[in-house]
C-alpha cells in the first residue's frame, strides 16, 4: 500500500496522476494531512508527500522506528521538478520508488544512498538475496567498499552473485576487509571479516519415544561444536511423521529458532511418512530402525528428503552423517547453490511499461544476455561491472544457449527479450536447454498484443488467438491451417511478425482467409512501434486494409465477426448479449 499525501491543488493533481499510474495499491489520503499520516502509517509500505521536504520530515519523524520496517518515504516538490528519496532509501524501497515516481511525473529522482547513487550493489541487498544472517560490521565493510579499498571475497560454495565493484575480488591483495559467504564457522577469528551465513542446512532428527529436550539440543549442538556448522544456517528441521508430536524434538526446534531472532523465519518441524523416507539412499541404514518405524533411516533420510524438497531441484549433500546422542540421532544436509537464470520481458519499449521486477532482476545479474537493440534500452539499469553479452538479429538460439551455459557455470544471468519473454521470444529456446541444475526465474512483460490492444481500444475483449506469420521456424502450411482454424472459430487474431521485405505476401493471404468468414466491415487494427518513438496507430475494414503499410515493427489485430469500431476505438464485445436475450 502506497499512501499519497498532498495539501495544495497542484499536489492533489500530481497525487491523482501518480495514483492512476501506480494502480490500486496507491491510495490518495483524504482530510487533514497530519491525522491521515498517523492513521495510515502502520499500514503503509511506502508514502509519497507532495509538499516541502522539511514539512514531510516533521510529519514522519515521530513515527520512524526502524529502517527495515518503516515505509519508504518520497517527497515531490510543488513544481514537480524532483522526487526525493527522504527516508528508508534502500531498505524501505524509497530509492526505487523515487525512480518510479520520477518516471511517471517526468521529474528528476534524487537518491543520496551512497551505493544506490553510484549504482553498486549494496551489502544489505546482497544479504536479502542470500537470505543470510550477518556476523560483523556490515556498515564499516560497506564504507570500505565504497571508498575503493581492496576487499577479498570468499565464496566457497559458489553462490551466484550480482555484479560487485572491481575492488571486491577473490584475489584481492592486502585486503582491508574480507567478506565470507559460508554456512560454516570460521576456523579462526579474523579482524575486519564480514560473514554472511545463508540458510542452506536441513537438520534431520530421529529419536526414541519420550526423548528429552536436553538430549536433542545437545546432540544438535555437536553439529556446530564438532563439525563447524553455524546454527544460523539451519533452514529447517525434519523427521518422520511419527515424531510430529514428540515434545523433546518440538522444544529443541524452539531452542534453535533463537538463532533466527535477526528477523528470519522461525524454524518449524517438517515430517514425512516412513514410506517416503524409506526410498532415500543413505550411507548408514539400520534394520533396527526399519523394524521400529518402517524406514531404515530417519535422521539422514529426513535431512536429505527435506533438503531436496526445499531446494526445488537444487543438488543436496549429506554434510554430517548421523551422530548418536542419548536416545537421539542427528544428521545435516546442505542445499547447494545453483547458477541463476532470470528470463526477463522488458515490455514494448516505454520505461513506464516495464515491470518493476524486471529492473530488480537486471540489477541482480552479473551478466546480461540479449539482442543489442534491447540491451540499449536497459543499460542504464545495470550495476557497474555487469558483463554484457550482446548479439544481433537472428541469433536467438545462440543467445539462449549462452545464457543457460553461463548459469550452469554458477553465474547470475539475465536473458532479456522485448514484450514478454515467453511470447515468441527467448523463454522457449532457453527453457528447452535448461534443467534443474540451474535456478530459473521468469519476469513477465507487457507483450506486443497487449500494448497494441490498449492503443487500439479493446479488440481482445473476447476469445482470441496469437499467431506468428514468420515461416522461418514453422512451415507456411501449418501457419495457414492455424489461421483457417481461427477464422472458422470466429476468434480475434493478433498477428506477430506480420511482414518483412522477404516475407511480403503472407499477411495478405492470412487476411483473405479471415475475410472468408467475417463481414467486410470487420475492423483490422495495426500499431507500429507501440510506446516507442515513431508510434503509429491505424484501423481499417478488412476489405480496405493495406498490408503494404505493415512491417516487422507492426502488430496487426483482426476483429471477430462481433468486433466493431466505437468512437474511433476498436471493440470486441465480451459476449454477454445472450444473457440479456435469455432474461427477456
Amino acid at each position: 500500500m502506497i499512501g499519497l499525501f498532498a495539501v495544495t491543488a497542484a499536489g492533489r493533481r500530481a497525487a491523482a496522476e501518480l495514483a492512476g499510474r501506480l494502480g490500486p495499491d496507491a491510495v490518495v489520503a483524504d482530510g487533514p494531512i497530519g491525522p491521515a499520516v498517523r492513521r495510515l502509517w502502520d499500514h503503509l509500505d511506502a508514502a509519497v508527500f507532495f509538499l516541502a521536504s522539511g514539512a514531510a520530515v516533521r510529519l514522519v519523524a515521530p513515527l520512524l522506528r526502524d529502517k527495515h520496517t518503516d515505509p519508504g518515504v518520497v517527497c515531490v516538490d510543488e513544481a514537480r521538478r524532483f522526487a526525493i528519496s527522504l527516508a528508508g532509501g534502500h531498505a524501505g524501497g524509497a530509492n526505487a520508488l523515487a525512480e518510479q515516481v520520477a518516471d511517471v511525473l517526468g521529474c528528476t529522482p534524487v537518491v543520496t544512498t551512497a551505493t544506490d547513487s553510484i549504482g553498486t550493489t549494496p551489502l544489505d541487498e546482497l544479504v536479502d538475496q542470500l537470505d543470510a544472517s550477518v556476523d560483523g560490521d556490515l556498515a564499516a565493510c560497506g564504507v570500505a567498499i565504497l571508498d575503493g579499498w581492496p576487499v577479498r571475497l570468499v565464496n566457497p560454495h559458489g553462490f551466484p552473485l550480482p555484479a560487485l565493484p572491481p575492488n571486491v575480488a577473490t584475489d584481492a591483495e592486502a585486503p582491508l576487509w574480507t567478506v565470507v559467504i559460508d554456512d560454516r564457522r570460521p576456523t579462526q577469528d579474523e579482524e575486519r571479516t564480514l560473514r554472511l551465513i545463508p540458510r542452506t542446512l536441513v537438520v534431520g532428527i530421529g529419536s526414541a519415544r519420550g526423548v528429552s529436550r536436553t538430549a536433542v539440543t545437545e546432540t544438535v549442538a555437536r553439529l556446530d561444536r564438532e563439525h563447524g556448522l553455524d546454527p544460523r544456517a539451519i533452514r529447517a528441521v525434519a523427521s518422520v511423521d511419527l515424531k510430529a508430536d514428540e515434545d523433546g524434538i518440538l522444544e529443541a526446534v524452539q531452542d534453535l529458532s533463537f538463532w533466527h531472532s535477526d528477523g528470519g523465519e522461525e524454524l518449524s518441524l517438517l515430517t514425512y511418512p516412513a514410506a517416503a523416507l524409506a526410498g532415500v539412499e543413505v550411507p548408514n541404514p539400520s534394520e533396527v530402525v526399519r523394524a521400529e518405524v518402517g524406514t531404515p533411516s530417519v535422521a539422514e533420510a529426513s535431512a536429505l528428503h527435506a533438503a531436496a524438497g526445499l531446494g526445488a531441484g537444487a543438488p543436496v549433500e549429506l554434510v554430517v552423517p548421523k551422530i548418536k546422542g542419548d536416545n537421539v540421532t542427528v544428521a545435516a544436509a546442505r542445499i547447494q547453490p545453483r547458477g541463476r537464470l532470470a528470463i526477463i520481458g522488458i515490455g514494448p519499449g516505454a520505461p513506464d511499461l516495464r515491470a518493476p521486477r524486471a529492473d530488480v532482476e537486471l540489477r541482480r545479474a552479473s551478466v546480461v544476455v540479449g539482442l543489442d537493440q534491447y540491451l540499449d534500452q536497459v543499460r542504464h539499469l545495470l550495476r557497474p561491472g555487469t558483463e554484457v553479452r550482446a548479439t544481433g538479429l537472428g541469433a536467438e538460439e545462440a543467445r539462449a544457449a549462452e545464457a543457460v551455459e553461463l548459469a550452469r557455470a554458477g553465474r547470475a544471468v539475465a536473458l532479456i527479450g522485448s514484450g514478454d519473454a515467453g511470447v515468441y521470444a527467448m523463454a522457449s529456446p532457453a527453457l528447452e536447454k535448461a534443467d534443474v541444475d540451474i535456478e530459473v526465474v521468469g519476469v513477465p512483460g507487457v507483450t506486443a498484443a497487449l500494448a497494441a490492444s490498449a492503443l487500439l481500444g479493446a479488440p481482445l475483449g473476447h476469445d482470441h488467438a496469437l499467431i506468428s506469420l514468420s515461416d522461418l521456424h514453422t512451415p507456411w502450411e501449418i501457419i495457414e491451417r492455424r489461421v483457417r482454424a481461427a477464422a472458422e472459430g470466429d476468434l480475434v487474431v493478433c498477428f506477430y511478425n506480420p511482414r518483412s521485405e522477404q516475407r511480403h505476401w503472407q499477411l495478405g493471404r492470412a487476411l483473405e482467409i479471415l475475410a472468408e468468414h467475417r463481414p467486410v466491415t470487420t475492423p483490422v487494427g495495426a500499431v507500429r512501434q507501440a510506446s516507442r518513438a515513431g508510434q503509429r496507430v491505424w484501423c481499417a475494414p478488412i476489405g480496405e486494409f493495406d498490408p503494404a503499410e505493415v512491417d516487422m515493427f507492426t502488430t496487426v489485430l483482426v476483429g471477430s465477426s462481433q468486433s466493431t469500431v466505437v468512437g474511433g476505438r476498436m471493440v470486441t464485445p465480451r459476449g454477454y448479449r445472450w444473457m440479456a436475450a435469455d432474461a427477456r
